[in-house]
């Protein structure tokens, strides 16, 4: 398929109920000619975002020494105060999708009741995994299992009425089986259904109210029925300001987790030095591949990525499954997904918790994190998504996914987790963007797979950015999905730069810090777009 079909969006197909509105895609754009390039942007969204973002790399960079600290503080305050707000509005998410599977309105089709999916199943799975999980899947598909399986086996430590430890729950003192069900269970609540349920909404919200209602492929037309004609003014300004800001924050804390990563690798295998000039080496390198993805288009650039990455993906987990513990890897399959459901309730209560540390350190990060991406990764689903029914569209977004994320954990920490029971305590030593590597390490061909580790973040690493420069552009740009390529270079080299920069304001702790600031004012947004969703759905005809 051309990437002609995806620069103007497609008029629906059967019956679907328009909203009546005299508003015109870009008609408070701006079209300017620097050189031999075209602009074409909305005055407000891209200005005050653009500038409020450039203000932020130009004081991190000139105030690196202190602003690391200062950082750090930020998430630990976001973190320990709003945890209960998190935690609870990703259960309501949860809640949501799984009613509209099984409700009357899950037989409504996004872009109309006639409307046929653009893409196979195989290219539309490669394009939303990749966009929406890779890196991290790969940062911590060793390290979280581990972590959380140590955490428990020590049980809890009390300092002073406190607990100081970051076991889950209540842990599983000195009961090795235990505590790898529990933190089995601990990791596959992070990366399975709440997840994929922010996401699934806020992808959900924008294809139909794009493909059914008419409106732009911007996040302000979600909240035409809370807003009315008004989002057209600074109400709707304000909402895709913030997820221009949102999203970029939340992408460039993903990429400074792949370039870690990535420099880690690196060094484990040609020992090149392992420091922030590496990383920043990597960022702009990367980032060169990306545009050049960018330029190529959708099609021609996205979606080809992501499905090589998708095989390099199954062959490396195929690989560890084969040569690793086979049988304890299938049996744990079951006895995780039990784990998983059995502390279901108790590991998603937002109020009474006693392990703070791993709901609020953890859970509540994690929780921004996937806020903060989801205008991302919701409007690129969005995007490749037209077709679909609803009920389709959440049982693709929200199960399937979860159930590879069960899968790719279950294969890599369990693995992890026998080589430590064996002996081998280098794999829980080593630094947490290593371990991945380090678990390689001690199986065969160690030496191909890490190259192929490596090889995986940067494919990961150029997909988040390309896409993501993709949905900045249709933001700032008022909906327009046929922008002029100049801009989707700029959002990208953009999303470097404040990588760049924020690992040089403080590293981890900094982009840790800017997604959960961003998550928050966007957690709003999100319950907001739940009932612009319900109310959107309830007006559409059904086939």
């Amino acid at each position: 398929m051309s990437d002609k079909s995806h620069d103007e969006l497609m008029a629906p197909d059967g019956a679907v109920n328009p909203i009546d509105t005299d508003y015109q895609v870009g008609q408070d754009n701006i079209a300017l000619k620097i050189g031999p390039f075209g602009l074409d942007i909305h005055n407000r969204v891209f200005v005050v975002s653009g500038s409020m973002i450039a203000l932020f790399v130009v004081v991190t960079l000139l105030f690196r020494n202190s602003v690391g600290p200062m950082f750090s503080e930020l998430r630990n305050t976001l973190t320990s105060q709003m945890d209960w707000f998190f935690i609870g509005a990703g259960n309501l998410f949860v809640l949501l999708c799984l009613i509209l599977v099984v409700s009357p309105l899950g037989k409504v089709r996004l872009g109309g009741t006639e409307a046929k999916p653009d893409y196979t199943y195989v290219g539309w799975f490669s394009m939303l995994f990749a966009a929406g999980m890779g890196i991290g899947l790969m940062f911590y598909g060793v390290s979280e299992p581990l972590s959380h399986y140590a955490a428990s086996l020590g049980g809890v430590v009390d300092a002073n009425g406190l607990r100081t430890d970051w076991a889950p729950l209540g842990g599983a003192f000195n009961d090795a089986a235990a505590a790898k069900d529990l933190g089995m269970a601990a990791t596959i609540y992070h990366w399975g259904l709440h997840p994929w349920a922010i996401y699934a909404l806020l992808a959900l919200s924008l294809a139909l109210f794009s493909f059914n209602k008419g409106l732009p492929l911007t996040m302000r037309s979600v909240f035409y029925p809370v807003f009315g004609e008004r989002i057209w003014g600074w109400p709707g300004h304000i909402i895709d300001i913030t997820a221009v800001v949102a999203t970029l924050f939340g992408l460039a804390t993903s990429l400074g987790f792949g370039a870690s990563q990535a420099a880690a690798g690196l060094n484990f295998l040609f020992g090149i030095p392992n420091g922030t000039p590496t990383q920043i080496v990597l960022i702009i390198g990367i980032t060169g591949l990306a545009l050049s993805s960018v330029v190529a288009g959708l099609d021609a650039g996205v979606k080809r990525l992501s499905e090589f990455n998708m095989l390099m993906a199954t062959l490396l987990m195929v690989f560890v499954i084969i040569v690793g513990p086979t049988l304890s890897i299938f049996s744990s399959l079951v006895s995780n997904m039990g784990a998983y459901f059995d502390n279901l309730p108790a590991l998603s209560m937002p109020f009474g918790r006693e392990d703070a540390n791993y709901s609020q350190g953890w859970t509540a990060f994690y929780w921004a994190w996937w806020m903060s991406w989801s205008p991302f990764v919701g409007m690129f689903i969005a995007r490749v998504s037209r077709g679909r029914t609803v009920r389709e569209f959440i049982i693709c977004v929200l199960l399937i996914p979860t159930s590879v994320c069960v899968l790719w954990m279950t294969t890599f920490g369990t693995t992890a987790i026998e080589q430590l029971q064996g002996g081998y305590r280098s794999v829980v030593d080593a630094e947490l963007p290593l371990q991945l590597f380090t678990m390689l390490d001690g199986l065969p061909l160690a030496s191909i797979t890490s190259l192929i580790g490596i090889i995986l973040v940067v494919v990961f690493f150029v997909t988040s950015s390309d896409s993501g420069s993709l949905v900045i552009d249709t933001i700032s740009a008022g909906g327009k999905v046929d922008a002029p390529v100049p801009q989707r270079i700029f959002w990208c080299s953009f999303v470097g730069l404040v990588a760049i920069s924020l690992l040089l304001g403080g590293g981890l702790s900094s982009l840790q810090a800017m997604v959960v600031s961003t998550g928050l004012p966007f957690c709003i947004v999100l319950l907001m777009c739940a009932f612009s969703l319900v109310k959107g759905l309830m007006s559409e005809p059904r086939k």
